[in-house]
């Protein structure tokens, strides 16, 4: 089993920056990819980023220039820099691992 657990949300102004982490415990050696997912009030939860076992990392065209995933060399934490925020993308940000883990996830709200 993988424990992630999520931090760094709050209250932003547009246009604004956030910085989030996801910090993993438990069996984070079996851990292959790592991704961040959001969902917005009313809306399904959607991919943004992910990183790879190989290190190759990809975003959704949404927020490819503005967010920035990174990952510490232990493997046991990602992190996620969110620049210039849009009041649209207020939603609860998760961390997710190997596809079947999720963590509780931090909200984010985009609003002056």
């Amino acid at each position: 089993q993988v424990q992630l657990v999520e931090s760094g949300g709050g209250l932003v102004q547009p246009g604004g920056s956030l910085r989030l982490s996801c910090t993993a415990s438990g069996a984070i050696s079996r851990i292959v990819n790592m991704a961040w997912y959001r969902q917005a009030p009313g809306k399904e939860r959607e991919w943004f980023a992910h990183i790879l076992s190989s290190g190759e990392i990809s975003y959704a065209t949404s927020v490819k220039g503005r967010f920035t995933l990174s990952k510490d060399n232990t493997g046991n934490a990602m992190y996620l820099q969110m620049n210039s925020l849009k009041p649209e993308e207020t939603a609860v940000y998760y961390c997710n691992a190997n596809v079947a883990f999720w963590g509780q996830g931090t909200q984010v709200t985009v609003s002056s």
